[in-house]
């Protein structure tokens, strides 16, 4: 039997129109919305958030000022670049951040891309968290030395400066029965902490463990606290000075390293 096409068109029309129609699902988003095929890779995204930076070849694009080459089977645009790296400078768009795993491997490809989509300000966060990244891996010096006399005392020194302050947040200054936190006199900077004396013009003041208000701290018992503290954090003991007195914490010098 021959079959007669256009009758059974006509018959199929009909019966639902909507069956020679194009499918619905390749309806063209709404104004609000885009979608854009980025090295095969689908992204969908207000238009707000593809213009948010003005210059932007994503700007320009969205906004008609650079005409679309180049679209997809489906009609969406179509972007000849890495798909996967992609989702960094969609979610930079987003958030006004640059948010990446610890173990981000591919920088030199964002930054790639940074330049290509025009994106400056994706460009120096990049560089800005680099930078961090190289800190947090540098190697992290502390020394404890101790003069033995009151006019110098005992000095910490590390370059981390999130260690000073977990040897801050140990001790406290107390003074008739009143806790006046860390005495701003010990600061030297971020880095440094210089414990000269212990009593204020105040009589009766002291330096106290945090934990124990009745402790009072000596050169002695603090450059322990700070021995303790180095040990726990992953600190190491590099060098000692004069520890021919059998105890490492009468040694007048200590080095550490992370």
């Amino acid at each position: 039997m021959e079959w007669n096409l256009r009758r059974m068109e006509s018959e199929l029309r009909q019966i639902n129109p909507d069956l020679l129609q194009p499918s619905k699902s390749f309806k063209k988003p709404s104004s609000g919305t885009i979608t854009i095929n980025v090295g095969g890779y689908l992204y969908a995204a207000q238009r707000q958030t593809l213009a948010k930076h003005p210059g932007s070849l994503l700007e320009e694009m969205v906004t008609g000022k650079k005409p679309v080459v180049h679209v997809d089977s489906m009609g969406n645009t179509f972007i000849d670049r890495d798909g996967p790296i992609f989702r960094h400078v969609l979610n930079f768009l987003r958030m006004g951040e640059l948010v990446l795993p610890d173990d981000f491997k591919e920088a030199e490809l964002l930054r790639r891309e940074a330049d290509f989509y025009r994106l400056s300000e994706l460009a120096q966060a990049l560089q800005d968290w680099e930078q961090q990244q190289a800190t947090q891996h540098e190697p992290a010096f502390l020394e404890v030395t101790d003069s033995h006399e009151r006019s110098q005392g005992l000095r910490v020194y590390c370059s981390d400066s999130t260690f000073i302050e977990k040897v801050k947040n140990r001790l406290v200054q107390i003074s008739k029965s009143r806790l006046d936190g860390f005495p701003e006199e010990f600061e030297v900077s971020s880095n440094i902490i210089q414990f000269r004396h212990f009593i204020k013009s105040e009589q009766g003041s002291r330096l106290v463990l945090k934990e124990d208000s009745t402790f009072v701290c000596t050169l002695e018992c603090l450059k322990l606290e700070a021995v303790m503290l180095a040990l726990k954090g992953g600190f190491r003991l590099l060098t000692s000075l004069d520890s021919s007195r059998g105890s490492v914490v009468q040694c007048e010098a200590l080095h550490f390293v992370k």
